[in-house]
Order: structure tokens, then C-alpha cells, then sequence
């Protein structure tokens, strides 16, 4: 297998190589796009710069940025925004359904910047990139232990250099994660672009503060994907938590 092109910030790297550094990361972590001028994060390219700041410290800024929060985050399903940060932070797709669930919780119930920060600050993070690495689909590396599941996860995800992140809104893992015996065949990304809204879900969830004289120990609420981020948002508000999401046939 071939080894993937690494970027790594070094005591000698120059101000070309630390220009280079920093489009790395936007194409990695952005998941593809193209950034303007105005989009850039001034001010922690010029910590980088400078290094007042690590490449870890800056792949936390673009990940908590409004950049990938309005592309990432308001624009996909919540099952896509988890796959697309488990491969924008880790270079991996998630393993099973629990890593997903952890996640949307963690989102829901800590907020958005403690999700990002769960991937950048986790020890598997640091085991992969350390401190100056920028990111990368690990699965164009050998690695020992790793299952042929897994590289087949991450090429569902990242379709290569063509394709945008954002521009796939739906799952293109949930089912294998989920242990679904059905394939989850991917098609041409151009024929994808509005399946977010059109996919139907299933929230579980705790009571509400509110249902307890009700003795209700779960509700659940079906909800098309372009609801699934107001309907999560509504549900943290009445105190309950997520048992589950699950996609409907």
C-alpha cells in the first residue's frame, strides 16, 4: 500500500513551508473547499507562524470555526457531521453505531466546540499526528490490526481529491455501522447533494423533566434529516437525554 503524503511542521520549517502547512489543513480538515480570501483564519495562521501555536492548536481553530460549522454542522445530517469529523480529526471512519451515539450526544448535550475538541484533544489523536502532523486518511497507510471494514468505511467517506465534504449531506457509513445487513452502495456524489432531506430518522430518548407525573420512560420522535438539528436541539432544552438515532427504511 502506498504511504500517504504527510505534512509536519519541524524547528527548521521555513515561512514556504509552514504556507504549505496551512493549505493542508484547510484542505484536509475543511473536507475539499474552496476558501476565499476572507474565509482564512488570520489570526491563528499568524500564531502559527509565529508558533505561539501548534498545527494541533489550528486544526482545533478551523474545526471550531464558523467555516466548518455552517458547512459541516448546519448543513448535513447529524450521523454525516460525526463521519465527516471522524475523518477530518482522526482519518478514520467511526467503528460501530456506539462511537456515532457517543458523539451526537457529546454535540448535544457539551455543545459544539467540546465535540470538535474530543477529537484533537484525544489520546488516539496525539498517537496518530502528535503535536505538528497535519491530518490524513490514515487508511492510505498500513497499519497493523486494522480491518478491511475499516478501509472500506473511510474510501465510503472520502471519494478523493474531486469531492467536497459538504456537498454529500447524508450517511454514507451508517449502515455498515450500524451492522446492517443491507450494502450501503455509494453513488456519484452530484446525485447526492439534497439526500440529507429526504432520509427519515428515529430519536429515543429519556423523559423530559416535564413528562415525569407521566412515568413516560422514553419518547420518540421520527424526523425527516433537515429537522434532525432544531428536533436535537428542542430535545436538549427539555432536560431529556439521547438513547439512540436510527435511520428509517
Amino acid at each position: 500500500m502506498s504511504t500517504p503524503e504527510t505534512f509536519e511542521l519541524w524547528p527548521t520549517s521555513t515561512a514556504e513551508d509552514i504556507d504549505v502547512i496551512i493549505r493542508a489543513v484547510y484542505r484536509h480538515v475543511l473536507g475539499n473547499p474552496h476558501v476565499m480570501e476572507s474565509e482564512r483564519l488570520i489570526a491563528a495562521e499568524s500564531q502559527l507562524r509565529d508558533r505561539s501555536i501548534t498545527v494541533r492548536d489550528f486544526v482545533r481553530a478551523v474545526g471550531q470555526s464558523e467555516f466548518y460549522r455552517a458547512r459541516h454542522f448546519e448543513r448535513c445530517a447529524p450521523t454525516r457531521f460525526v463521519e465527516l469529523n471522524f475523518m477530518h480529526f482522526l482519518g478514520r471512519a467511526p467503528e460501530n453505531q456506539a462511537e456515532v451515539s457517543e458523539h451526537i450526544r457529546r454535540c448535544v448535550e457539551s455543545g459544539y466546540n467540546a465535540e470538535i475538541s474530543s477529537y484533537v484533544d484525544s489520546e488516539e489523536y496525539q498517537a496518530a499526528f502528535g503535536e505538528n502532523t497535519v491530518p490524513y486518511n490514515r487508511a492510505k497507510a498500513t497499519q497493523t490490526g486494522q480491518k478491511q471494514s475499516s478501509y472500506n468505511r473511510i474510501y465510503a467517506i472520502d471519494r478523493g481529491a474531486a469531492q467536497v465534504s459538504s456537498a454529500v449531506r447524508s450517511s454514507q457509513v451508517e449502515a455498515q455501522v450500524a451492522g446492517a445487513k443491507r450494502v450501503n452502495r455509494v453513488k456519484p456524489a452530484a446525485t447526492r447533494l439534497n439526500s440529507g432531506t429526504t432520509k427519515r430518522f428515529k430519536i429515543v430518548t429519556t423523559a423530559a423533566k416535564f413528562d415525569a407525573p407521566r412515568r413516560v420512560s422514553n419518547n420518540e420522535y421520527i424526523v425527516s434529516a433537515d429537522k434532525m438539528t432544531p428536533q436535537i436541539q428542542r430535545i436538549h432544552r427539555t432536560g431529556a437525554k439521547i438513547v439512540s438515532i436510527e435511520e428509517l427504511a
